[in-house]
């Protein structure tokens, strides 16, 4: 996504685009994700401000492509005790809660917006900002609109091999490309080329995680929906009441084995896609493993007051995280002329309109 969205700036800026993908299709973490539109726990200032950007680019976007299910429908995250309750309250006081549309809900006010939540819980965190597009298809449905432009080229099935001097790229069928600016979206392709040209240091890592996705479930989920172990994960949540959530009830079995947080967004076919799973240790287990899912049901189904419908796919995904947790995105110029954009983590889908706005602006084009 976060290569598809540079093209698409380029194009919009005037400009000729050759995109050259890997696959014949993308099948990585842009598909593997939530498609949420995910402001509520981004680190205040510049994160935060990335994403209301690309908040704001995705709308403008999905307005003209229809296709990507671009929806405003914000968020809950339903809190149970005194303990969740009051990381909550400490992130509607934040200075910029109204930016992101943060509201305390009773359970009442919750339901009223969301009446899929039927189980018991003592207040929910409203994010109005938060929205979600269909990620099996996002990049589908932009490319299709980017061929409509004579100024773009898409090439699917090559591989960047070698930067050639200033200014071009040879891929593996021995073409050579050339341009005013190339741009290495790489995702979660670390080694080769990318070692190769950014050093062994590059301050970015890889992440593995679980997710599933169920069978309609019968009714819409009018919000997206997440749990309070996802305090535990995001920057926004940071607060001396999370410090006491933490050490008063931290987080255990299974949920803190895999380091696990409940994030659900309902597709456009009425089924759930539900998550997640944090694996960084490599080399990466090969196996997935029922434990997490096991969990996530629970989780749901308590939320829900109902039992979750039957789970038709089950994945994993690999995505690049800065290591530096204070950066958006690692831009590197690599040579002159070549750029590198990658290690967005789980901001990638949320920021990427953003990220690619932000090369574009600083390239000049």
């Amino acid at each position: 996504m976060v290569g598809t969205m540079h093209a698409w700036h380029a194009v919009e800026r005037g400009h000729e685009v050759v995109q050259i993908e890997r696959e014949t299709e993308a099948r990585g973490a842009s598909l593997r994700n939530f498609g949420q539109i995910w402001v509520s726990g981004r680190a205040g200032g510049e994160e935060l401000d990335t994403a209301l950007r690309a908040r704001e680019l995705w709308e403008k976007i999905g307005g003209r492509v229809p296709a990507l299910g671009f929806r405003p429908n914000g968020s809950l995250t339903p809190v149970r005790g005194e303990l969740e309750v009051a990381v909550a309250e400490a992130a509607v006081a934040r200075a910029d809660a109204a930016a992101r549309g943060y509201e305390l809900l009773t359970p009442g006010e919750a339901r009223a917006l969301n009446p899929a939540l039927r189980g018991e819980f003592d207040a929910a965190l409203y994010c109005e900002r938060d929205a979600a597009v269909e990620p099996r298809t996002a990049q589908v449905a932009l490319r299709a609109e980017l061929l409509r432009s004579p100024r773009y080229t898409f090439l699917p099935g090559r591989e960047v091999r070698e930067v050639i001097g200033e200014r071009a790229v040879r891929d593996d069928h021995g073409e050579v490309h050339t341009g005013d600016a190339v741009v290495l979206c790489t995702g979660a392709w670390l080694g080769g080329l990318v070692r190769e040209l950014a050093g062994p240091d590059l301050p970015v890592r890889r992440v593995r995680l679980q997710m599933m996705q169920t069978d309609p479930l019968g009714e819409p989920l009018t919000t997206s929906v997440a749990d309070a172990d996802s305090f535990r994960y995001y920057p926004a949540y940071a607060s001396p009441a999370l410090d006491e959530l933490n050490g008063r009830r931290p987080q255990a079995g299974t949920a803190a084995e895999h380091r696990m947080q409940l994030l659900m967004v309902q597709r456009a076919d009425g089924g759930l896609t539900i998550g997640d799973t944090h694996e960084y240790e490599h080399p990466f287990a090969f196996d997935i493993l029922e434990d997490p899912y096991d969990h996530l049901t629970g989780v749901v189904e308590a939320l829900l007051g109902r039992p979750l419908p039957k789970v038709r796919r089950r994945w994993a995904g690999v995505y690049a995280q800065c290591t530096d947790s204070g950066r958006v995105v690692h831009r590197q110029r690599v040579r002159h002329g070549v750029w590198l954009v990658t290690g967005p983590g789980g901001r990638g889908m949320t920021c990427s309109p953003a990220i690619a706005e932000t090369t574009a602006n600083e390239l000049g084009w």
